[in-house]
């Protein structure tokens, strides 16, 4: 099952680390099959509000993500970017393909 790193960035302050975080990170994923899905452009914002921007990094599965992040490539370049971004990462597990919502509703349907 798929993993992501979902990153919401809030504040940026232009700075050459976060050129040189941008032109090192992807050495640091290529190791955990990582790529991105989603890098930062502005969303179309169709309810509520959204400062900011998000970041989407797709891996194989959590025990890629979590050693991508924990990886001494990612954490060398890691303050590059979290001196000069404000903003949160989460790394989180997809759903596989065959998911079906009504499957959950139904488990909380018989948990109400």
């Amino acid at each position: 099952m798929p993993a992501y790193g979902f990153a919401h960035l809030r504040s940026r302050r232009d700075h050459p680390d976060i050129i040189e975080y941008l032109e090192r990170i992807q050495e640091t994923l290529d190791p955990f099959a990582g790529h991105f899905v989603i890098h930062g452009p502005p969303a179309e914002v169709v309810e509520g509000s959204w400062p900011g921007r998000m970041v989407l990094i797709e891996f194989p599965g959590m025990a890629e993500a979590k050693a991508w992040y924990d990886s001494a490539a990612y954490q060398e370049i890691l303050p590059l970017r979290t001196d000069h971004i404000e903003g949160d990462l989460l790394l989180i597990e997809g759903v596989g393909p065959n998911y079906d919502p009504r499957e959950r509703a139904a488990k909380l349907r018989a948990q109400a």
